[in-house]
């Protein structure tokens, strides 16, 4: 129920409402200012808050920490010097090293090769696990991968949360943590089978493959949670959408291997055996 519920929201987020794509996917100016001092994100983002810029701005720090990258919408010749402006309050000898507009052919051109990527590596998995597994364990473990998904962008949907390409980079990276976890949750089952008792239920031999392999999936989530919640609360600005999306995926991954992976291919065996 809670993974239908899981899969109905994120449906709903991404047919009705409209995800905040950031500049990697629509357009905007991308300015690159040797500062000539240190300097942290922070105090950039301070110091351009009164220009009235209507869109978050992502700034990164470049090369040996005097250069500093802003990337925000589109701006006019007047908004540019207005932004350099205020930046000019603090560090007056500052120099322009690049100015550039993102095209939003760019964006649209990132978005669809992130698709493809996406549907490249599911087919590449269902491949594989069914050449070592069965078909069956393939389309669960994709279904799982298509829940955690789906769970990450309806939060971001939902919550108005900019995806760029940080984001992308997060959710494969989820993908492949997830069906980590998922493979060898399975793996466990078709051992477990290969040893399974005459009269003994299918549903009692997945239930304890999930308790033998429960602890390893909930300490090995639990540090890299650890990890990745020090690079969400400590990283600073520039790595929060990674970092977050990360941290979601990892919870929904852990959840989805254990309560919808292996529950999915044990009613799709028993109707399949039933029939």
């Amino acid at each position: 129920i809670i993974s239908a519920i899981i899969f109905l929201v994120g449906i709903f987020s991404l047919t009705f409402l409209n995800l905040n794509l950031g500049i990697d996917f629509s357009s905007g100016t991308v300015l690159e200012i040797d500062l000539q001092g240190d300097f942290t994100t922070g105090q950039i983002r301070d110091l351009i808050d009164d220009v009235g810029l209507t869109q978050e701005p992502v700034i990164r720090v470049l090369g040996d920490g005097e250069l500093v990258q802003i990337r925000t919408e589109n701006l006019t010749m007047d908004m540019r010097q207005e932004l350099l402006d205020a930046i000019r309050v603090e560090y007056p000898d500052l120099i322009m090293e690049k100015a550039d507009q993102v095209d939003p052919v760019f964006g649209k051109e990132l978005a669809q090769q992130a698709i493809i990527a996406l549907i490249l590596a599911a087919v590449l998995m269902v491949i594989y696990i069914s050449w070592r597994f069965e078909f069956k364990f393939a389309i669960s473990a994709i279904l799982a991968l298509i829940h955690d998904s789906l769970f990450v962008l309806a939060i971001f949907a939902i919550a108005r949360i900019e995806i760029n390409s940080e984001f992308i980079a997060a959710i494969l990276l989820i993908v492949g943590y997830s069906i980590n976890d998922t493979i060898v949750i399975f793996d466990r089952i078709r051992e477990n089978m290969k040893r399974k008792k005459r009269g003994e239920a299918l549903e009692e031999l997945v239930n304890t493959s999930l308790q033998q392999t429960m602890r390893r999936s909930i300490n090995t989530s639990a540090t890299t949670l650890l990890a990745v919640g020090a690079l969400l609360f400590l990283g600073g600005e520039t790595l929060r959408i990674f970092s977050l999306a990360l941290f979601l995926g990892i919870l929904a991954g852990t959840y989805s291997s254990i309560f919808f992976a292996s529950p999915i291919w044990l009613d799709w065996k028993l109707r399949a055996e039933n029939k």
